[in-house]
């Protein structure tokens, strides 16, 4: 058996290379990119989509691989009879807690006049594949449904149990739907597990496509909108008063785009740019290096914002407006003007004082801001030599010499739900993007088709590891 092990490996790792050198794709691989496809071009957002018609399609490839019904559970909450969740069981011995698989489902909205491709029709032009979707985040989703059937096939002596769920209403905030959220709430023991794998993580490629760096995510910062309100008696336009509410909101706002919260880094973040300066070269390396010193070096900051805002958001809490609603007639002086200001706060700062902070920097006392939600403050997982033992060993068996970086991810995921319970999840997917990104939440969001396998492959041996050792 150990042999035949080895034999097996063997075989996988030329696949691999195979595919990466523009071979046809292995049986593997067919096999995810009919699950892609059909999970790309099911309509999952929030206007007009259903989660649960996405979910109920993977159930029934999975209950064909061989899964019992008993293994599958469907979960859909009440009033929300779109919002369907999928939980899927792979018996272990059970000496040791089990690994979560975590992928939702939901995309953002996408208007067919804007893109210029269907973005509910799976196109493949030039090695990509574009979709809504394509990335974020039913590539991973379609990856997990994969690869559940590959363990399921190979009778795996595993350990752990590994559970699958994909969710529903990850990118809805807030939502009363949130999938995970739920489940945490309401189905805990379906869920409850050590670890879990989820999107956020990821690598990068240079401006010649070759790997620079994989990165495992650790920690996210919260998310958390305000409203930013003045109110007005109005009156007729033609006799305006100075007192105007949509130009006490304008000042306001001006105020807040000059100011910049204070500079911050964790062990997460010092850990990044540490190993990072070490993989840039000329002005970006010494930039990386000149801004770990105390203080950090001004100059070197505003370089890496120029380069990326992601450098300047992985350093500081960040508090941005990104919508505004103001007056009623054209000829009537405003009564009202709103605005949304959404911070996105570092993990360890209290949303109490950013709240004041937001208020000293407007400066006016005619206008209120107020909470929408709550946000939920998580704290950030521990990188384990267990985890990054196996996360560095198998990247460096698909990427020789390609290292491992720590990230704080400055969007927001459901892992923020799961450290908060306890269950530590991991943002990696073994997915590489160039420097353009990938569209996501955006026009033409794409995935490059090397990518999307290699990332397949890289899952189902980390997975397959962290379960059966």
């Amino acid at each position: 058996m150990r042999q035949a092990g080895r034999w097996l490996a063997v075989l996988m790792l030329t696949a691999a290379l195979g595919q990466a050198h523009g071979a046809e794709p292995t049986v593997a691989q067919k096999q995810l990119r009919e699950i892609y496809q059909e999970l790309v071009e099911t309509n999952t957002t929030n206007s007009t989509g259903s989660c649960t018609v996405a979910v109920d399609k993977m159930a029934r490839r999975l209950k064909a691989a061989g899964f019992r019904d008993a293994d599958m559970h469907r979960i859909i909450p009440p009033g929300g009879p779109t919002k369907g969740n999928l939980v899927v069981r792979l018996k272990g011995d059970g000496s040791k807690k089990a690994l979560l698989l975590l992928a939702h489902v939901d995309v953002v909205e996408a208007k067919r006049e804007d893109w210029t491709r269907d973005p509910f029709k799976l196109i493949e032009e030039d090695g990509v594949f574009y979709a809504r979707g394509s990335s974020d985040d039913k590539a991973m989703a379609a990856v997990f449904v994969a690869n559940m059937i590959r363990y399921k096939q190979e009778r795996l002596p595993l350990k752990r149990d590994v559970i699958m769920a994909l969710t529903c209403d990850e990118e809805m905030v807030p939502s009363k739907f949130d999938g995970a959220e739920y489940l945490l709430t309401h189905h805990r023991p379906l869920i409850d597990a050590e670890i879990a794998l989820n999107e956020g993580g990821g690598g990068l490629l240079n401006k010649e496509g070759k790997p620079m760096r994989h990165g495992v995510q650790a920690g996210e910062k919260v998310y958390q909108s305000f409203q930013l309100e003045v109110t007005n008696p109005g009156g007729h336009s033609s006799g305006p008063y100075r007192d105007n509410a949509i130009y006490h909101l304008a000042d306001g706002l001006s105020r807040l785009g000059k100011f910049s919260f204070p500079f911050k880094l964790s062990a997460v973040t010092r850990a990044y740019y540490e190993r990072m300066s070490s993989v840039e070269s000329g002005q970006v390396a010494a930039d990386m290096k000149a801004i770990l010193a105390d203080p950090p070096d001004q100059g070197a900051l505003d370089r890496l914002y120029t380069l990326s805002p992601a450098h300047n958001a992985t350093v500081r809490t960040t508090c941005v407006a990104t919508m505004v609603d103001a007056g009623h007639a054209d000829n009537a002086l405003p009564q009202r003007a709103r605005a949304t200001v959404n911070c996105r706060i570092l993990p360890g700062e209290p949303v109490d004082e950013v709240q004041k902070t937001l208020e000293r920097v407007v400066a006016d006392d005619k206008i209120k801001i107020s909470r929408i939600g709550e946000g939920v403050i998580s704290p950030m997982p521990p990188l384990t030599p267990t985890l990054m033992r196996a996360v560095e060993e198998i990247s460096n068996d698909l990427w020789p010499g390609v290292p491992v970086i720590p990230t704080l991810s400055a969007g927001g995921t459901d892992g923020r739900f799961l450290n908060n319970a306890g269950i530590w999840t991991y943002g990696i997917s073994g997915m590489f993007s160039g420097t353009e990104g990938n569209g996501a939440h955006g026009l033409n969001e794409h995935i490059r088709v090397k990518s999307l396998y290699d990332g397949q492959e890289y899952l189902y041996r980390l997975a397959k590891r962290l379960a059966t050792e």
